[in-house]
């Protein structure tokens, strides 16, 4: 799910540049996608850490654990500068008309 949530943000700026009528701008809306998208990655991580402390690391998988937890946070961290980019720049473009 981490990766599904990393992957969001460069596949809507590679569809903008690949499709016609699509702006760089347009991208945008891939930063909702991976905001809910590292939301549940990040919930399924803590999940499955807390899964692996109950049976004292029996059912392994503890690093992949952290790795999705990991990317579900730098996920969510490149969906919020998005829209925070987004934001500023539709408050420019309404204060500069």
């Amino acid at each position: 799910m981490g990766l599904l949530a990393l992957a969001a943000m460069p596949v809507g700026v590679y569809l903008s540049q690949r499709l016609e009528g699509v702006r760089l701008l347009d991208a945008g809306y891939a930063a909702p996608v991976a905001a809910v998208l590292g939301i549940i990655a990040l919930a399924l991580g803590g999940h499955a850490r807390r899964r692996v402390q109950l049976t004292l690391g029996r059912v392994g998988e503890d690093g992949l654990a952290r790795a999705g937890r990991f990317m579900g946070g730098v996920a969510l961290y490149v969906a919020v500068t998005a829209g925070l980019a987004l934001g500023f720049y539709g408050l420019l473009t309404l204060f500069a008309s």
